[in-house]
């Protein structure tokens, strides 16, 4: 199906607020990230990824890791909605046996690596990548890290791989919201400039806004720059879409209480009847 760039806004508060309802039905989960990085799943799920529930044991898939495995839940809700498992599903998450758990497991259809450990992802994706050049397939490899997650070494010792072998095929997304579970990444270990260091590794660069469709989609359609590995750094915003979270640490990871919860259902049920307001 074709979405214009304004389902796709609809589709992310959507989706914000079904993360919302199993992060509360859980009572468990990483909700701040999980809603920063919603937009950048929604354009990939819904326009760029070369992959679909029947074709995802297909060799000439696009792979999609998820590499800041703690926001689980906005990838969970995602899958759900391209239609990898039942929603219901979920009614399951966080319980004793189940496999929707609090971080991506391959027990998980639709679910390329397990992931949850930082700096894993990248140097998994750069692996995949370099073998689709050898085989000569045609997929694509896309990757999403957190800013806090850039810490990790074993990110830049990928970095350096992925331009060393040239790997057009690979696209590593930022999800840069400024906030970890100690404090500002600036503070804690500051990354920047982003877009300076990833270019002295050699990669194709690009800063958008990680909240806008449009420049999501302009930016991850196609590889930045022939023979170099992509490098998108989304600015957003940590807890997205509620008011009394937006850009507040606290909501690293936490569960709103009863009265919480319903302000922000509220809250989304008002941009949502704004959106379709303008939609009609």
């Amino acid at each position: 199906m074709s979405y214009s760039d304004e389902q796709l806004e609809l589709k992310s508060i959507q989706l914000r607020k079904s993360a919302l309802r199993w992060i509360k039905h859980a009572g468990a989960g990483h909700t701040g990230g999980s809603l920063s990085c919603l937009d950048i799943l929604n354009v990939l799920y819904n326009r760029i990824l070369n992959v679909r529930p029947e074709t995802f044991s297909s060799q000439d898939r696009d792979r999609y890791v998820q590499s800041k495995g703690h926001a689980v839940e906005a990838l969970f809700a995602v899958l759900a909605d391209a239609g990898f498992f039942e929603e219901k599903e979920l009614e399951t998450l966080c319980c004793y046996k189940s496999h929707y758990v609090g971080h991506p497991t391959r027990k998980v259809h639709g679910v390329e690596q397990n992931t949850g450990g930082l700096g894993h992802g990248l140097p998994i994706c750069v692996g995949v990548a370099l073998a689709g050049k050898m085989d000569q397939k045609n997929y694509r490899v896309f990757t999403l890290l957190g800013d806090g997650e850039l810490a990790e070494g074993s990110n830049w010792e990928a970095a350096m791989a992925a331009s060393h072998y040239g790997l057009d095929n690979l696209t590593a997304i930022i999800d840069c919201n400024t906030l970890q579970i100690a404090g500002r990444t600036k503070d804690v270990m500051n990354s920047e400039p982003l877009v300076e260091k990833w270019e002295a590794f050699g990669w194709a660069v690009r800063r958008i806004d990680g909240h806008s469709i449009s420049e999501l989609t302009e930016a991850l359609k196609a590889p930045l720059e022939p023979g170099k590995p992509s490098m998108v750094i989304a600015n957003t915003i940590k807890g997205k879409g509620v008011d009394f979270m937006e850009d507040v640490g606290k909501w690293h990871h936490g569960v709103p209480n009863d009265e919480e919860y319903e302000r922000a259902m509220a809250g989304f049920d008002a941009m949502l009847a704004e959106k379709e307001g303008a939609l009609s």
